[in-house]
């Protein structure tokens, strides 16, 4: 029997990856084949399994990847070929993005479809901007406007007298081309010349853009701007209250973008606390973990590990290799004994702790040079055995620091990090294209990937104003043998110390 297919057409919200509803987010984390539009955020596409086909469909104004009778007819191929078919549309599906014309497409085929709801720009954009679309004291209404109708109609469907006429706040899409003629049009059917208007561009995004004018001078203020689209236009009393509400563009990171090159599986972090700030997110893993390519002295270390005082941690990394062949070995923790445990500093020492495992020594400068002094403050370092977990390629300084004060080392790689080519949400050509504010580099082993990926050099001459922040020592190093300055380095060497540091850059250059 042939497993039938189904549609789902599944709004993305306006731009912002945070906003795409859960059912979404749920959906997209079984599709077989995934089918974006271009104002879909490509962050949303790393939700989809790594086995699904990704194909992207356009749509941006005159540019259309796949003709829509095309797009159409692909839809309803995949879905007869019995694949989870998610149309990744941006804002709502039927809110002027064609996602009736799909349905009823779907339908005329008996293809089974559902469609999710998204967050539309209409509300969305205006919000990020400090617009409220509906107030008390300025509107009870709000009317939606397409600003591109179908170009093959003979006529517009618009009646200009009537939207002119009709109280409360005009929301155009997709007008940015024509902002002149609307303009003109409401106001030679009455509306004031002097009614605020405010566009907004890439909106709820870190590289949102607003303009505010009004409809006798706006179209003259996106000429001068050279302001483009993709924009939602909104029009009435309510954009006077931008300059109280305006909360997204008053974060303290607005406007930068920022570049994370940490792996995948730790950019979240980092990428999540600056955005929350404001900033616009590349990320752009320049590493990713790999086994060891030996294992003997992991599994010789394992057997022995009661014949250990202490386990040495120098990233969050090795704490999960470690534990992870752990507990493939070992199904009691138990096993440890009363073995203690040192940690390079807060991120490291957080991940032993996931373990319930308590952490003794952590030195108050977050780098591995340090970790033998904190283990000696705790007791007499001499003839105690000491196994060290660490990547297969470190640093040797704190072997050598502990070896000098007596102590019995095992450096043992339990994982390796490897270099990361793939550009799964297009950050890594954007970067190239467009350059970018910041690129933050968490360890040495990132920075020379990045080189070895980009040229870091070579990149900071081509964009002059890019500057690099280092989370401390080591990852300084690794920047100084390419001839290179930190343009920042964090202090304390956390993300933390990362956070602050960037952000007194960002406010000491405004």
């Amino acid at each position: 029997m042939n497993r039938k297919g189904t549609v789902y057409l599944v709004g993305a919200g306006p731009g912002d990856a945070g906003l795409l509803t859960l059912r979404g987010a749920e959906l997209l984390g079984r599709a077989d084949v995934v089918v974006y539009d271009a104002l879909v955020n490509p962050d949303l596409l790393r939700l989809a399994p790594k086995s699904a086909e990704v194909i992207y469909g356009g749509k941006r104004s005159r540019d259309h990847a796949i003709p829509q009778e095309d797009l159409n007819q692909l839809l309803v191929t995949k879905a007869k070929e019995g694949k989870t078919v998610v149309r990744l549309k941006g804002g709502d599906p039927y809110v002027f993005g064609r996602g009736g014309e799909e349905a009823e497409e779907l339908a005329a085929a008996g293809v089974r479809f559902e469609v999710v709801p998204g967050i539309s720009s209409t509300v969305a954009a205006p919000n990020y901007a400090g617009i409220p679309v509906t107030h008390r004291d300025f509107c009870c209404a709000y009317q939606v406007i397409t600003g591109h109708e179908d170009p093959t109609k003979p006529e517009s469907g618009l009646d200009w007298a009537q939207i002119a006429k009709m109280p409360g706040t005009k929301v155009v899409l997709m007008g940015v081309e024509r902002i002149r003629q609307i303009a003109s049009e409401l106001v030679t059917n009455g509306m004031a010349a002097t009614t605020p208007v405010a566009m907004v561009r890439w909106g709820t995004t870190g590289h949102q853009q607003s303009i505010e004018g009004t409809l006798a001078t706006i179209a003259d203020v996106v000429e001068a701007k050279k302001f483009t689209a993709p924009a939602v236009t909104i029009i009435g009393g309510v954009v006077t209250l931008r300059s109280k509400l305006n909360w997204f563009e008053q974060r303290p990171l607005f406007g930068q973008r920022v570049v994370v090159t940490r792996t995948r599986e730790q950019a979240s972090q980092w990428s999540r606390l600056l955005s929350e700030r404001g900033a616009e997110v590349l990320e752009i893993p320049t590493i990713k973990i790999a086994a060891p390519e030996r294992h003997e002295p992991l599994v010789e270390a394992m057997t022995a590990l009661g014949e250990y005082d202490w386990l040495v941690f120098t990233s969050p990394n090795g704490v999960t290799a470690f534990f992870d062949y752990f507990f493939k070995a070992y199904e009691d923790i138990r096993v440890l004994g009363r073995v203690r445990i040192a940690a390079v500093g807060p991120a490291t020492a957080a991940k032993v702790k996931e373990l319930h495992l308590a952490v003794h020594a952590m030195p108050d400068e977050y780098v591995a040079g340090k970790v033998a002094a904190a283990i000696s403050k705790e007791e007499n370092v001499e003839n105690l055995r000491i196994l060290c977990l660490r990547a297969q390629v470190a640093n040797p300084e704190l072997i050598t620091k502990l070896e000098e004060l007596g102590a019995i080392v095992d450096d043992v790689a339990c994982y390796r990090t490897v270099p990361e080519t793939d550009d799964v949400n297009g950050a890594a050509a954007k970067l190239i294209e467009e350059g970018a504010d910041w690129i933050t580099f968490t360890s040495a082993s990132t920075v020379e990937n990045f080189h070895a990926r980009f040229d870091l050099p070579k990149l900071l001459k081509k964009f002059p104003a890019l500057k690099t922040l280092s989370i401390g020592p080591e990852t300084s190093k690794a920047l100084v043998a390419l001839g290179l300055t930190p343009t920042v380095e964090a202090k304390p060497h956390n993300l933390d110390g990362m956070l602050t540091a960037l952000e007194r850059a960002v406010a000491k250059a405004k």
